[in-house]
């Protein structure tokens, strides 16, 4: 497998954190967002959405980390990240697509860019800016958070916890004081703990 990614990538993070974790081999192929490769022909006949991340499989071309994601855990099942009773596996998505639909994607590179090249933010205004989506989505999450053996969802890492992770990553980078979500803070110490996050 390929898997297209940049390091700064969310996304393209979470989908590294489940290969990982299921001890899937594959090869890496950088796209350097910064500097739009995403938007090359190369890459647009890959992954037409012009878009990270991108796994290459025997059977095609997949998109959207999500949906890698539960095809990795349908095809690979030996390891699962969509664990336990039905209402366990939708609590699951449920932090899942909170953090996946809510917070990320209006904070990503593409809306960022858009605030300053066509708004005319400036710096300070588009920190202000993700700093709060952040802080929005992290209140209600802290609060939806159960107290577990250091993961979201259970005793062991699922897709909440592959999702949640790098966007902890991303609210240290904005400076948000984590200290004020104790429950968020202290599954992103206990996942980093683990190899295949470190590591992704």
């Amino acid at each position: 497998m390929k898997l297209y990614s940049y390091f700064r990538s969310s996304a393209a993070y979470r989908v590294r954190i489940a290969l990982n974790l299921k001890n899937i081999k594959h090869e890496l192929a950088i796209v350097d967002l910064l500097k739009s490769e995403q938007l090359e022909d190369d890459y647009l006949t890959t992954n037409k959405q012009g878009l990270l991340p991108a796994l290459e499989t025997d059977e095609g071309v997949l998109a959207q980390s999500l949906a890698i994601i539960e095809w990795l855990d349908e095809t690979y099942s030996q390891i699962p990240l969509i664990v336990g009773t039905p209402l366990q596996k939708a609590q699951i998505r449920n932090l899942s697509f909170a953090i996946a639909c809510d917070i990320h994607p209006i904070n990503n590179l593409r809306v960022l860019k858009y605030l300053s090249d066509e708004l005319g933010v400036d710096t300070e205004g588009k920190n202000k800016w993700y700093q709060h989506w952040i802080e929005e989505g992290f209140n209600k999450i802290e609060l939806m958070l159960n107290k577990s053996d250091g993961y979201c969802i259970g005793n062991q890492p699922t897709l909440a916890d592959i999702c949640l992770v790098p966007q902890v990553y991303n609210a240290i980078r904005f400076n948000i004081d984590m200290s004020l979500y104790p429950k968020i803070a202290a599954i992103y110490v206990h996942c980093n703990k683990l190899a295949a996050f470190s590591d992704a």
